[in-house]
Parts: structure tokens; C-alpha cells; sequence
């Protein structure tokens, strides 16, 4: 008879690892957030499947959306890009663009222009941090080796550019109420092109260790599949969702003025499984950089925000916006009662909502596939412990 026992999985900021213990204890609150997965497996001790799992969260619950409602519209845009470090230009935009539509505001095309730029150099630098160890798990040899420093180099030439532009290496704080801080340095867009060829090269050497290689293609198929349905059910999106059959890109489906002018074609799935999430991050990543030259060449001249009052205070009233950030849709529901400050401020993060499929989709997968697993289905903890 297989032997039955329980282990508790830590995910924190620099492992996914297996730890056989099943109490993490308590949590520093300077911690920068965790989350418990509690996993019961059967079978040999030196190979385990896993038969159930259940993630817990909220161990380090930072009461954001209350932060945000002692703040004015000026100063919570400090707070948005502190979810998901690696989509912070998302979230900070998707407040900035709430309460814009609340003003009846119409930012600059320039800033719109650049915020699009800005999002889908985001996109790249999320995604390639979750493609390098899937890269490298694809086996211990020099190409994955070197597959995974070339995503490692591609994410640092993203970081540099958008660091020229903001100011700011992780929070960037680029984005304004009407637009942007201010605009791009001279030169910036040269640096940004040859930056995005560091990571062209980056995707081409993961996508010969990964979804171009036969061994990882038969041992990935098949592996932590998560179904249509049980994705609709659990609100997941971005390329999780869509490598499940969930038709949905707010980029093609609820575009802002660029991307309606630039055309978003996402790739879907059809088995949902470790393989097509990969192969769904790997095309975003490359749609992600095609989207930037395109902003880059069209890019029109003017000013990059509007001059706002000393106190904006939006009219009394609500609205929700939702954007397309690297791991699923992004949503702020705004409610003002005419203050200088948010009366409510919900928010709606996409791993959040992504980490529940956790249940469905580990059960009967290897414990020794479990980095793997959970590189390719891409959860941010801050994102979780908001």
C-alpha cells in the first residue's frame, strides 16, 4: 500500500521548491510575501504524485485597497505598482486610467503612444523571469544553461531601458493622472530596439530548449492540465487562461487607442497543459515585442500629459477599467464621493484569482515536477498577499 503524508510547499520570492514541513510559521510583516500550498501525496517516498491540493493565502494581508482610500489621486499611484513588481507600469496605469475616465479625461496620443510601449516592455520582463527556469528545467546541460542566462541578460536590457525612461528600476512611478511623469530622454528609443534584440535572442534560445525540443515536448504534454471550464470558473486569465481554451486578450478585446491601431492576435490552447502554457508565454513574449517596435516606429510628437489642478477630486460617482497585464486582467473599481481622495478602491489582480487553479491542476503531477509546473502557470506572490 502507497504511504500517505501531507507537505507544505513555501513559495516566496526566490524559491518554488519542496519543503516537507507543514506549518511555514510565522511571517515577518517586512516580508515580501508567501503563500502556503498544502499538498497530500501518495506513492514511493523518492517519487510522490500528488493527490489533492490546497493553496493558502492571505499569510501576509497588506490591507492595500484600504491604503489607497487615506491617500489622494495624486499619491496612490505609489501604492498600484506595489502588487505585482513585475507588471508594476500595468497596475499603476489601470489607477491612473480610472480616475482619468472618471474626469472625462483624454490623456495626450504621445502619452498613449508610450503607456502602450511602456505595458508591452512590461509584458516581456514578466515573462521572461517565468521562462527561465522553465528553461533551465528542461534538463542540466549547457543550452539550457545558456538558455537561461540569455532570458536572464533579456530581462536585465528590459529593466535598464525602462529604468532611462521612469527613473525607478522596480517601481516606476512613470505614470501620472493625465498622462505621464514626463517624457522619454533622447536616444531612449535606439537603446529600447537593441534591447529588444537581446531578448529576441533570449526567446529563441528558450524555445529550442523548450517547446522546439522533443524530450521536453514528451515529458511537458499532458502535465498539470487545467480544462476550459474549470479556468472560466476560476476567473483565469492571461496566458494561463488562454493556454486553457479562454479566448480572451482585453488587448484585442477592450483595446486602448494604440492597440486597437496595432492589432493583438493571441495564441490559445487546446489541451491546457504545462506545454501550452509555455508556448502561450513564449508568443506573448513575442507578440509583447512586436507591439513595442510598432509603438516605437508610429510614435507621434506633442506633449506626454495635462496640467491638472492642485486638488483633483473626481465627481461622485463609480467606474471600473480593466487592462491586459502580463498575468491576466488587471481591474480597478473606483468609487468617489467627490473627495480628494478614493471613497473605495477595489482591486482585481490576476493572480489572485490564478493561484485557486493551483487545486485542479497539480493533482496527479510528480512532486519532482512541481517547479516546473509552477514556473509555467506564472503566480506573483505580491499579487496574492495585497
Amino acid at each position: 500500500m502507497s504511504d500517505q503524508m501531507t507537505v507544505g510547499v513555501g513559495a516566496g520570492a526566490a524559491h518554488l521548491g519542496v519543503d516537507r514541513v507543514v506549518d511555514l510559521g510565522p511571517l515577518h510583516p517586512a516580508a515580501h510575501g508567501a503563500y502556503r500550498l498544502r499538498l497530500a501525496v501518495s506513492g514511493p517516498a523518492d517519487d510522490p504524485v500528488i493527490t489533492s491540493a490546497t493553496p493558502l493565502v492571505g499569510h501576509l494581508h497588506r490591507g492595500a485597497e484600504k491604503l489607497f482610500e487615506v491617500r489622494d489621486y495624486r499619491q496612490i499611484l505609489a501604492l498600484a505598482n506595489r502588487h505585482d513588481w513585475l507588471a508594476a507600469f500595468c497596475n499603476e496605469m489601470a489607477v491612473a486610467m480610472a480616475v482619468e475616465r472618471m474626469l472625462g479625461m483624454t490623456v495626450p496620443d504621445r502619452a498613449s503612444w508610450l503607456r502602450t510601449a511602456f505595458c508591452e516592455l512590461n509584458h516581456a520582463l514578466a515573462l521572461v523571469v517565468f521562462l527561465a527556469p522553465v528553461a533551465e528545467a528542461g534538463g542540466r546541460g549547457p543550452r539550457h544553461v545558456a538558455a537561461r542566462d540569455g532570458l536572464v541578460r533579456a530581462r536585465e536590457s528590459v529593466q535598464r531601458v525602462l529604468e532611462e525612461a521612469a527613473g525607478g528600476r522596480i517601481h516606476f512611478m512613470a505614470n501620472r493622472v493625465g498622462g505621464l511623469r514626463e517624457d522619454v530622454p533622447a536616444g531612449w528609443r535606439d537603446g529600447v530596439r537593441a534591447a529588444l534584440d537581446v531578448v529576441a535572442r533570449g526567446l529563441d534560445a528558450a524555445r529550442s530548449v523548450t517547446v522546439s525540443d522533443g524530450d521536453f515536448r514528451h515529458r511537458h504534454r499532458g502535465l498539470g492540465v487545467l480544462t476550459t471550464g474549470a479556468a472560466l470558473r476560476l476567473g483565469v486569465t492571461g496566458p494561463a487562461g488562454r493556454a486553457a481554451g479562454v479566448d480572451l486578450d482585453l488587448r484585442r478585446d477592450d483595446p486602448g487607442p494604440a492597440h486597437a491601431e496595432l492589432g493583438v492576435t493571441p495564441r490559445l490552447g487546446t489541451r491546457g497543459d504545462a506545454l501550452d502554457r509555455v508556448e502561450c508565454m513564449l508568443d506573448d513574449a513575442d507578440q509583447a515585442l512586436r507591439l513595442v517596435r510598432s509603438c516605437l516606429d508610429r510614435l507621434p510628437p506633442g506633449p506626454v500629459n495635462l496640467r491638472l489642478p492642485k486638488a483633483v477630486k473626481p465627481p461622485e460617482g463609480s467606474v471600473y477599467v480593466w487592462t491586459e497585464a502580463p498575468l491576466g486582467v488587471t481591474g480597478v473599481h473606483l468609487v468617489s464621493r467627490g473627495d480628494r481622495t478614493p471613497w473605495r478602491l477595489k482591486l482585481r489582480t490576476p493572480s489572485f484569482n490564478n493561484v485557486q487553479a493551483l487545486s485542479p491542476l497539480l493533482v496527479g503531477c510528480r512532486v519532482a515536477d512541481l517547479p516546473t509546473v509552477l514556473a509555467s502557470f506564472a503566480v506573483v506572490v505580491g499579487d496574492i498577499d495585497r
